[in-house]
């Protein structure tokens, strides 16, 4: 978990870097109001202490082929320490799974599943999730429409604090 106390400058950055992650450093040291070679500084320090994990690319998952988005509820039969590490291991071997989250309450986990078509959904469903090792239910809501979807976090949210 990251120390480093943030200033303003630094959740300037983290948001600009959120919000595009090619920037250059000249730009991105003009929008935050510093000198490149400072700039420069501050992003490895954030990368170093952990507050950046990596750059990636917003990709369009419909131009990709990818028209279904399904939310699956997932409850395990035991909720044992090592049972929730296999399940999360096993997740992490299926490409279509986007998101898995821990729950408490009803259920154990949330999956974001992104499928090219509901028949191979349906497969993925029947062949790997419902059947894998502790899985006691699956319960699947499939999306409609996204009103939102931004990545990130809202790092404005920091100066409120």
């Amino acid at each position: 978990m990251p120390s480093t106390k943030l200033d303003e400058i630094d959740r300037k950055i983290l948001t600009e870097l959120q919000n595009n992650g090619r920037i250059t450093n000249v730009a991105l040291s003009k929008l935050v109001g510093i000198s490149a070679p400072p700039c420069l500084r501050r992003v490895r320090a954030l990368e170093e202490a952990g507050y950046i994990h990596g750059y990636h690319a917003a990709l369009d998952p419909q131009a990709l082929g990818f028209q279904v988005t399904v939310f699956a509820m997932v409850g395990l039969n035991s909720q044992a320490e090592a049972d929730l590490v296999a399940f999360q291991g096993m997740v992490q071997d299926w490409p279509m799974v986007r998101e898995c989250h821990m729950l408490n309450g009803e259920i154990d986990f949330i999956l974001k599943v992104v499928s090219p078509d509901l028949a191979t959904f349906q497969t993925f469903l029947t062949e790997k999730l419902t059947s894998a090792p502790n899985v006691d239910s699956v319960k699947t809501s499939l999306t409609i429409r996204t009103s939102k979807d931004e990545p990130g976090i809202p790092v404005d949210f920091l100066n409120a604090q």
